[in-house]
């Protein structure tokens, strides 16, 4: 696509292509929506990318509420609009289609298939997410230090992660983080 191509298409096109691909959730899709943010398009850099997953995360609501906040960021509420529409309507389409397709008898043996081949490159795509989170918001060792901790809290113990949320905006707020 070329640069002065109409930004609600270039929306448009980019999630609606994502979307078809985001197995596991649009945190699976983290890795390509900031390649084409970022690297692509220029719509943003890396720190207002992971601002942005911060923020989306945060707040209330789906998981796919980055994708929103990209299109506001582009090309305001339209972009909103328009993004989210993008990024849940290819997928819900497919996933009905397909759910009515396993639900046939002489189609017993696909679901657990289908989801035995879905759940590592679930994982698979989320860890790409969180190396590509950490590559774009980690510019100091005491960042990367403080992400490499929670992390291993976060997989060893029953901590609720919030607090582990709660400790990193203080030490943000704190500037400890850059």
């Amino acid at each position: 696509m070329s640069s002065d191509e109409n930004p609600l298409f270039q929306l448009f096109w980019t999630f609606a292509v994502i979307s078809l691909f985001a197995v596991g959730g649009a945190n699976a899709a983290i890795p390509e929506m900031h390649r084409i943010a970022v690297d692509v398009h220029h719509w943003m850099d890396d720190k207002q990318f992971a601002d942005i997953f911060a923020i989306a995360q945060l707040s209330p609501g789906p998981n796919v509420l980055i994708v929103t906040l990209i299109g506001y960021a582009v090309a305001g509420v339209a972009g909103a609009l328009v993004s989210t529409v993008a990024m849940c309507g290819p997928t819900a389409a497919l996933a009905y289609f397909v759910s009515r397709w396993l639900t046939h008898p002489r189609e017993a043996r696909w679901p657990a298939i289908v989801r035995a081949a879905l759940v590592p490159l679930s994982i698979g795509l989320m860890a790409a997410s969180a190396l590509i989170l950490t590559q774009a918001s980690d510019n100091t060792i005491p960042a990367l230090l403080i992400t490499l901790g929670a992390a291993i809290v976060a997989s060893t113990t029953k901590l609720n992660p919030l607090w582990l949320l709660l400790v990193g905006a203080c030490l943000g707020f704190a500037g400890i983080l850059g």
